[in-house]
């Protein structure tokens, strides 16, 4: 091919010369023109080229660069060009969310084999500028995935996944189904042809063995190696492609022994059978992959069975709901069972929309109660079997089931916003980040292939000089029995299991050091309100100091007048405070309304002032407090900086929270209560828990600066909490957890969020944390020790090729049965 050729057809790469449509998305600036070219691969090596001043390569050339052969069948430009439908907006809002400026996503990667995968994903991925953080988990195959949308799109990162032989998809609960279906099927095809194909050739071999059939030996050699053929070119495939993958990228992983040790055993069975050799190992290459084959199939079905637990959640959705006409819900007082819905796809609901909810149906998306009062479902969401009470205004979520009545709800979030996404979000968040025993196991491991193949032709060499004529299939033994399987599986199915033990108990672990963290921990602190007791505070009764006259009217404010004025300052909050005047109607009339963490709110009304909160916040110089004080807690309502109205409110414990503590206790740990709360309150809850230690009236920065005189000490600190107040310290801490009713912010700043408000289940925390870390260290310890009683057997020549697939399958097996035990409960618990 001349240069004219290559260099004026419009629709072909400046690169590769292969076909590419024009104007193309990738461009290359070469003598002052845009040269287009097919793919982000070509683009990289063209501008390196020209970069190089190397330039006249491409005005010299006479052949067109050789192209490696695609990863994927389907890898043509057409299939390239459809990744650009993963940039738009509308696509993007199914799956990828905003956080902390940057976007994040789940993807799911096909064609993972083992550690070294991991290893290669994210080690090319964060060369591309633009991409903040990826992780894999081993487990359950899935990509979480940090990046920068203005200075890569998504559709290049996953053609650059798709360039290494690694398929992505985005994550979705169905779609995932269908992946880990079509990959259990093939996974059965594959190990039947290999256990046939292993009990076929044994039938032949038998008779060789035993001198019974020498005169037909050439004949069922060949029968042999015809029958071994499927085994090795289907049953096989898998190792040989992931060996491949690794080769391409230079990169070790265990499926390079492995297939070397298929590849080999069967040439050289296939070179004695022509030559009239004396052995042939056709029986054993068909065991060998048999039993690697039952190996991975048992571990695939552990990963499906744990990656499938937080799936569920998002199979809770509903394909379809009910909305209703927007001229209907103006019409006052609707009747819910008469309405005409429109029946619409659950990807149709749009924030806003006003959806029926009937008597047994799931919930499609969250949402605020509109019209109704009802119970809910929310088991499967939190783990509390009791349904929940629900009325005008209260929020409810998507997946849950509605039980007793109809009831119209407004949407609040959908798709990647909703809560069954968010908490998806966080198991994913949770499990991607390892935790440094994960990451040495996979560095061990790493380094450990790169050891079996120093070592198996080290013996194959030594007993080639003593002149054994079994050194070849010797050094094939070392090949497998020491193949590190075990050892990358360790750890990443250990966390997962305790991450799905414990997100079915209540507790979602959002960030990945929390397992290791928590052994450590030896000092617990909690907030009051909201986390040991109820925080679902009400108005007991009110005292008032100073009238106030309205200026509108004249009258003197009686006390609903007064409640409406403090509903109206908190009409806005979150807080368990202000929840308690939730249920009044609101002062309109108040403005610029101002709140301050930990202290209390400020707004204007007719010229006035208002503070509501703690007295010292609500005026300079703090009255005392009622004579009647010594329940509940005291707020004060001030104008212009005079006190007006003491409130009282009452608050209840969690009905677990004394057994938590005591708990707590018995394992050793020192349990503290920090509270903002001023009055006798805190002093009446830490008398009713037994904790001795605890401290009233602070601040966020009062916490906060106690938390760091503790970490000073050496202490490692588990903090608890909820509301707005608690988030630097939560933040501060080593380990925190946010209850069910935090708010938005506590939840993002937390480690682990408590779903179903039993509080005592975060005693079983600690101790699945402990467990992990034992299992970890097992897996770990009998992997190693495997490995190192493995060798010198294997290299002494004591086991066949076919043993070592025994015993390095068994070992993979014995990590993940172990690891599996995290997700039950132990006896201890349950007695309790």
């Amino acid at each position: 091919m001349n240069q004219q050729a290559i260099s004026t057809s419009i629709d072909a790469c400046f690169h590769c010369g292969e076909e590419t449509q024009v104007p193309s998305r990738w461009q290359v600036a070469y003598q002052g023109e845009q040269k287009h070219v097919c793919c982000a691969g070509c683009k990289a090596v063209s501008e390196t080229i020209i970069q190089a001043g190397l330039g006249d390569y491409y005005d010299f050339r006479t052949e067109l660069p050789d192209l490696p052969p695609p990863v994927f069948e389907d890898q043509s430009l057409q299939a390239r060009e459809t990744l650009h439908l993963y940039d738009s907006d509308a696509m993007q809002g199914q799956f990828v969310t905003m956080e902390n400026g940057l976007h994040t996503a789940t993807l799911v990667v096909e064609g993972i084999s083992c550690a070294a995968c991991v290893w290669l994903i994210e080690h090319k991925l964060r060369q591309l500028n633009g991409v903040v953080k990826c992780s894999v988990n081993l487990s359950s195959h899935r990509l979480y995935l940090e990046w920068q949308q203005d200075e890569i799109a998504l559709s290049l990162i996953m053609e650059h996944l798709l360039q290494l032989g690694y398929r992505v998809t985005p994550f979705s609960a169905t779609q995932d189904e269908a992946i880990r279906e079509q990959e259990n099927k093939l996974a059965i095809r594959r190990l039947a042809v290999a256990g046939i194909g292993a009990m076929q050739v044994m039938m032949l071999a038998v008779p060789l063995y035993v001198g019974m059939a020498t005169q037909y030996e050439f004949f069922m050699r060949l029968a042999s190696m015809l029958m071994a053929l499927p085994v090795v070119l289907f049953s096989a495939r898998p190792f040989f492609d992931a060996a491949l993958r690794s080769l391409r990228t230079r990169h070790l992983t265990m499926d390079v022994p492995v297939s070397i040790a298929i590849l080999l055993a069967y040439s050289a069975s296939i070179w004695s059978t022509l030559n009239q050799g004396v052995e042939v190992y056709f029986d054993s290459v068909c065991m060998f992959t048999f039993f690697l084959l039952i190996g991975r199939f048992l571990e695939m079905r552990a990963r499906h069975r744990m990656g499938q637990a937080g799936n569920n959640l998002l199979t809770l959705l509903p394909t379809v709901g009910m909305r209703i006409p927007s001229q209907a819900i103006d019409q006052a007082n609707i009747d819910a069972t008469s309405v005409e819905p429109e029946v619409i796809a659950v990807e149709d609901i749009q924030i806003g929309d006003y959806l029926l909810i009937r008597p047994g149906a799931t919930i499609p998306a969250d949402g605020r109660i509109y019209q109704g009062i009802t119970s809910v479902d929310e088991a499967a969401l939190t783990g509390e079997y009791l349904p929940l009470a629900k009325a005008s205004g209260d929020i409810v979520t998507g997946g849950t089931i509605n039980i007793e009545s109809p009831i119209i709800i407004q949407v609040t979030a959908t798709g990647a916003e909703a809560k069954l996404s968010t908490i998806v979000r966080l198991m994913d968040r949770a499990q991607q980040d390892r935790p440094a025993i994960a990451t040495l196991a996979d560095r061990l491991a790493s380094y450990f292939v790169a050891a079996v193949l120093i070592t198996s032709v080290t013996v194959y060499s030594v007993w080639t000089w003593l002149g054994n004529h079994e050194a070849f299939f010797i050094a094939l033994s070392v090949l497998v029995v020491t193949c590190p399987c075990a050892l990358s599986l360790a750890t990443p199915t250990a966390l997962t299991a305790a991450t799905t033990f414990l997100r079915e108990r209540g507790l979602l672990i959002s960030k990945g050091h929390v397992i290791e963290t928590l052994n450590s921990v030896n000092r617990v602190v909690f907030d009051k309100t909201g986390t040991l007791t109820q925080g679902r505070l009400g108005l007991a009764g009110l005292q008032v100091i100073q009238p106030i006259v309205d200026r509108d009217n004249g009258q003197v404010l009686g006390e609903q007048a007064l409640c409406q004025l403090v509903a109206a300052l908190e009409k806005n909050s979150v807080h368990p405070i202000a929840a308690a005047f939730h249920s009044m109607q609101p002062m309109t009339a108040v403005t610029d309304i101002e709140h301050y963490p930990s202290q209390g709110v400020e707004g204007v009304w007719q010229g006035h002032i208002l503070r509501f909160g703690r007295p010292d916040f609500a005026v300079a110089e703090a009255p005392a407090y009622p004579t009647s004080g010594d329940q509940g807690q005291w707020l004060l309502l001030s104008v212009d900086d005079v006190a007006n109205t003491w409130f009282q409110l009452t608050d209840t414990l969690r009905p677990h929270a004394k057994l938590l503590i005591d708990r707590l206790k018995q394992r050793g740990l020192d349990v503290d209560l920090l509270s903002g709360d001023p009055g006798y309150a805190v002093q009446h809850v830490a008398n009713e828990l037994g904790v001795d230690n605890y401290q009233k009236n602070l601040t966020a920065e009062d916490k906060l600066e106690q938390i760091r005189q503790w970490q000073a000490q050496g202490d490692i600190i588990l903090m608890v909490g909820d509301g707005i107040n608690d988030v630097p310290v939560l933040a501060g801490s080593d380990v925190s957890v946010a209850v069910n009713e935090a708010s938005d912010l506590a939840k993002t700043s937390a480690d682990i969020l408590l779903t179903n408000g039993r509080i005592d289940v975060m005693d079983e925390l600690v101790g699945s944390a402990k467990r992990t870390r034992r299992i970890i260290k097992q897996n770990i310890t009998w992997a190693l020790l495997y490995n190192l009683a493995a060798l010198p057997l294997a290299a002494a020549g004591y086991v066949p090729p076919w043993a070592a697939a025994i015993g390095m399958s068994l070992s993979s097996v014995l990590v993940v049965v172990n690891a599996l035990r995290l997700t039950r409960a132990p006896k201890r618990s349950l007695a309790r």
